[in-house]
């Protein structure tokens, strides 16, 4: 310990580091909380701009099929698949 510096200068520099290192990480995690919430509420925003969408989809419909249709229907499958390689 140097004779001319009191306890108090020796002391001063440490203490300023250690203050000046607590604050920055203060300060970060203070900017990155708010970036956060601020990115969250930007989300909600554009997400509210959109319509809501109904819960529930439209009613099933079905239509009994005759034989002869069910068949036609085969038919036109196996046309559409005849090109087709898998």
């Amino acid at each position: 310990m140097p004779a001319h510096m009191s306890t108090f200068q020796l002391l001063g520099v440490p203490v300023l580091a250690l203050a000046t290192a607590i604050w920055i990480i203060c300060v970060g995690r203070i900017v990155g909380r708010r970036r956060i919430e601020l990115a969250a509420r930007r989300r909600h925003a554009v997400l509210r701009t959109f319509p809501r969408q109904p819960r529930t989809g439209p009613a099933l419909e079905s239509v009994e099929l005759t034989p002869a249709e069910r068949d036609a229907f085969a038919g036109l499958m196996r046309q559409f698949d005849e090109g087709r390689t898998y």
